[in-house]
């Protein structure tokens, strides 16, 4: 069993920066892929970023390509996601998920590919 728990978020003036943190508890964190997703009012949740079990592939959707930076610390269980040169349209409730297969080499960029969840953290971008 795997419990992700977001932190990070807040209220931020366009152009700035927020470091988004998850912190895994569990000992399968280190062997597992994990990846960020937002919700927006009113919209579907998307995929943000993933990277692989060992850090060594990442991938990013295309709207947050080149401001966004997602990294993991297996020796400390976080995985963190930095946001830069924030746009308003980047306000949605961000999660952290972590895969439930051990290893998979690639990077999960749907939903349904991960089997843990944090509770979310808000980010609220102003224009």
């Amino acid at each position: 069993q795997l419990q992700l728990t977001e932190s990070g978020g807040g209220l931020v003036q366009a152009g700035g920066s927020l470091r988004l943190s998850c912190a895994a508890s569990g000992l399968t964190f280190g062997s597992v892929a994990m990846g960020w997703f937002r919700q927006a009012p009113g919209k579907e949740r998307e995929f943000v970023a993933g990277i692989n079990w060992n850090g060594g592939s990442t991938d990013y959707a295309s709207s947050v390509w080149g401001r966004f930076i997602i990294s993991r610390d297996n020796a400390q269980n976080t995985g963190d996601l930095q946001m830069n040169s924030l746009k308003p349209e980047d306000t949605a409730v961000y999660y952290c998920a972590a895969d439930g297969r051990a290893y998979r080499a690639v990077v999960l960029t749907v939903s349904e590919g991960y089997r843990y969840w944090g509770q979310g953290t808000q980010v609220t971008v102003s224009s």
